[in-house]
């Protein structure tokens, strides 16, 4: 019967892509921090933690058991460890590639208790998992750690027994047990009974095995080996290891890299259009950058294709080819080479821009030179008059042309002071940033939907416009952000520290605000993809978009500073004081 068949879990592998600097991060320290993170939060799940199987009572009892029983060891693996990507969004430098690699096993200690392990439960951890590093990473001493913020936590899953023993795996036995064996393969995908048997075909297809006593699935997401014991324990650190699980974590930092890439070369586009960069030499040196970057995963590649070339070995060919396949990686490319070259269409189009500002200046210049050359005549002439006419006419003449010269230089200096000023007004661009508080002792906070700092946490605000004060700039980009109605109760100050914003020079006003109206109507809109209330201690040593923190830092001294007692009774509220002293210890 199908429904008696049951794969044992054994263990399983987890593989998180990531970008480092290697100057400001120290893996051995990181690993043990994220080791002990991992299971201080497993090992005490709650009921809100594990949402997505709380419909299920005894779900929900079993993951919280895994979790209580889980064994981790961690470790970094470098893979380029020459590779200098500056990220657009997050402008930070790192330069080194690879992925974590956690080896997970539960009930370590009472193997019999891990027949109780079914493929909807592995899926649960990870997944909090992967949230927990997401948050590890915003810290403000974890910023040089980058991992992959889309893909989910990678995870094979290793299975070295059956019940019933001694099946042999033909075709006619994979389509018949293709339920049991679909739940494994796709173990970020739902398991509900009533799937279409379409499903399930899709989900045991591309069985990478040679062997009749084993099954080797590789999906975009997670993975699953079947092998019988003895050729377990003979084979899999040996054999299935340096040439399943390794390729696959290796092809999956590529993925991240080149999505990483891509998404640079998407912000330069906008900005290049924005015309947030006036220095194209700055701009050609980081198209070059990300070429060259482009190449060393090429070069990677290449090597993959030289031991399709060269390794006779089946197996360990048809896994290659089916990871450049499942990942898509010429495709990714392709689309990557083609955005370099549309990007050097648009280089053209500002060179060409400013070879024809370059030319108005000239021509000005060559105006601006008739004209003194003019002058210079008419001196000359003046000259000749009083040599050849004594008396008044011609020293009044003189002081004509002496005083005609004057003033036109005059007028072309103020001329050039004020281009000058017109130039620097443009260059530099002002915003404002609006740090709202309640009575409880939370700030609104938003997640940025768009580059810079696309997903990273900041305070609601936005660019002045064109003929807008800084208050009226405040209450727009607030309403068109979260949706609240504020009051502005001080200025906080002025931030304008140099590389602040990796647009260019950009100067904020910030302000502290709070909420008039509901709470309710709080919601993300234009530039914010989520805002909420978050207690200000949840903010201590969290990295900001910008200079947020700062920002927010100096708000929170604002708040204590006696001067504005009175001001609001939102501000002398015990518990918002209580709160900004916590933040501040």
């Amino acid at each position: 019967m199908v429904e008696n068949l049951q794969f044992i879990y054994e263990k399983e592998y987890w593989h998180v892509s990531a970008l480092i600097n290697t100057e400001h991060v120290t893996c051995a320290d990181r690993i043990c921090d994220i080791e002990a993170l991992i299971k201080e939060k497993v090992e005490n799940l709650t009921d809100e933690d594990l949402k997505k199987v709380s419909w299920n009572p005894e779900y929900l009892k079993k993951v919280k058991d895994l979790g209580k029983n889980i064994s981790l060891e961690c470790k970094w693996v470098p893979f380029i460890e020459n590779f200098p990507y500056y990220d657009e969004n997050r402008d930070f430098r790192f330069n080194s590639l690879g992925f974590f690699e956690f080896e997970v096993e539960y009930y370590k200690e009472q193997p019999e208790k891990k027949k109780t392990i079914e493929a909807v439960l592995v899926q649960q951890i990870p997944t909090i998992v992967l949230q927990l590093l997401r948050d590890f990473c915003t810290k403000i001493e974890n910023q040089y750690l980058f991992l992959d913020p889309e893909s989910p936590i990678y995870v094979f899953v290793i299975s070295a027994k059956l019940e019933p023993e001694n099946i042999q795996w033909s075709k006619e036995n994979v389509e018949k047990y293709k339920r049991v064996i679909g739940n494994w393969t796709e173990i970020y995908s739902g398991q509900w009974p009533d799937y279409s048997e379409g499903l399930y075909e899709r989900r045991i297809q591309n069985n990478l095995s040679n062997r009749l006593s084993e099954l080797h699935f590789i999906r975009r997401n997670s993975g699953f080996i079947y092998m019988v014991g003895d050729n377990y324990n003979m084979f899999f650190n040996s054999y299935m290891m340096p040439h399943v699980l390794e390729p696959t974590a290796r092809i999956r930092s590529m993925l991240f890299a080149l999505m990483a890439l891509n998404e640079s070369i998407d912000i330069l586009f906008i900005r290049i259009h924005h015309q947030y960069f006036t220095d194209l030499k700055e701009m050609e040196d980081k198209i070059r950058n990300l070429k060259y970057l482009r190449g060393m995963i090429q070069t990677q590649m290449s090597s993959i294709y030289n031991e399709l070339d060269y390794n006779r070995r089946q197996h360990y060919t048809s896994v290659l080819v089916h990871l450049i396949n499942e990942f898509h990686l010429n495709r990714i490319l392709d689309r990557i080479s083609n955005k370099f070259e549309v990007f050097y269409d648009s280089m053209q189009v500002q060179y060409q821009k400013k070879m024809e500002e370059n030319q108005f200046r000239v021509e000005r210049g060559m105006n601006i030179l008739n004209l003194l050359f003019g002058f210079g005549i008419l001196a000359d002439l003046g000259q000749i008059l009083s040599i050849a006419v004594a008396g008044p006419p011609a020293g009044i003449f003189n002081w004509i042309v002496f005083i005609g010269i004057n003033m036109f230089l005059l007028g072309v200096a103020i001329y050039f002071l004020r281009a000058r000023l017109k130039v620097k007004k443009v260059t530099v661009r002002k915003t404002v940033d609006a740090v709202i508080v309640d009575e409880k002792g939370r700030v609104v906070i938003v997640e940025r939907k768009y580059p810079p700092f696309r997903g990273q946490r900041a305070l609601p605000g936005g660019f002045i416009e064109e003929g807008e004060s800084q208050k009226d700039a405040i209450y727009r980009e607030v309403k068109e952000e979260t949706a609240l109605d504020v009051e502005i109760l001080k200025k906080i100050g002025i931030f304008d520290k140099p590389g602040r914003d990796p647009r260019g020079p950009v100067i904020t006003n910030a302000f502290l605000c709070t909420m008039k109206g509901e709470i309710g109507e709080l919601r993300g809109g234009d530039d914010a993809a989520i805002a909420k209330l978050v207690p200000l201690e949840e903010l201590k040593g969290i990295a900001l978009a910008f200079d947020h923190e700062e920002i927010l830092d100096a708000a929170v001294r604002l708040i204590l500073d006696e001067k504005l007692r009175g001001i609001s009774p939102i501000l002398d509220s015990e518990e918002l004081l209580k709160s900004a002293r916590e933040f501040l210890r």
